[in-house]
């Protein structure tokens, strides 16, 4: 069977160069990929172009890579959490590419099933549909959106084998799964690693023919984005 195993982050982010385009699985600050993005930052590549739902905080996450400028467009969702995003945003620095959220998820569900394009009805009337064509269907007007050209895929997993195979854990489920086998190149960092065969087929949520290349990553933070808590009723 393949083993697709890499024995460090080094060896898993050989052949990044600068000016590429890359897209970062998680959702919030769930499922990211932190280890691929601590060795982007250490690397110090540039001017970059970033695909992930949102932008991380100011010290966790692509707030990271923004930090050192190392980004020089991001393609996202939801940018709201992030103060130094907004700074390079507002002062010209940063190029962004603002896409719907359902939108951003089928252009990389597209680019990983091969699709060059889809029509949408999302963004139909608005600045998102500028300069795009438009077409009607039943009588309703949709616009054709272009699938993601990414040259490395980072994705992070609870579990995976040696052979690719990867099991997510909640909302780590919500990009992380459709940007496997959407770029050149799939980078897959597991909390946990076990060789081929120990994995329930049953249970395996991305095959591991979409993944090139797999490590066991280390550190994680597993930060809570936003804290929301209740005061303790009748409290002593």
């Amino acid at each position: 069977m393949i083993n697709k195993t890499v024995s460090s982050v080094e060896e898993a982010l050989e052949g990044v160069k600068d000016g590429m385009t890359f897209m970062l699985g998680g959702f919030g600050l769930c499922g990211i990929p932190e280890n691929a993005i601590t060795q982007l930052v250490r690397l110090g590549i540039k001017d970059i172009t970033c695909i992930s739902n949102n932008a991380g905080v100011d010290d966790f996450g692509l707030g990271l890579l923004l930090q050192q400028k190392q980004i020089k467009k991001m393609i996202s969702s939801y940018v709201g959490e992030n103060d130094e995003f907004e700074r390079q945003m507002l002062s010209g620095e940063l190029e962004v590419e603002l896409t719907p959220q359902g939108t951003l998820a089928e252009k990389c569900r597209a680019a990983q099933a091969g699709f060059p394009a889809f029509y949408t009805p999302a963004g139909y009337g608005t600045e998102v549909a500028e300069g795009k064509e438009t077409r009607e269907f039943n009588g309703k007007m949709y616009v054709l959106e272009e699938a993601f050209k990414a040259d490395y895929a980072f994705v992070k997993a609870w579990k995976g084998d040696t052979a690719g195979n990867l099991i997510f854990k909640g909302t780590a489920r919500n990009f992380n799964p459709c940007m496997c086998g959407a770029a050149q190149i799939t980078v897959a960092e597991v909390e946990e690693l076990v060789p081929a065969g120990n994995l329930d087929p049953n249970q395996i949520h991305v095959p591991g023919i979409f993944i090139q290349r797999i490590f066991q990553g280390a550190d994680y933070e597993k930060r809570i984005e936003q804290r929301t808590v209740r005061p303790i009723e009748n409290a002593r």
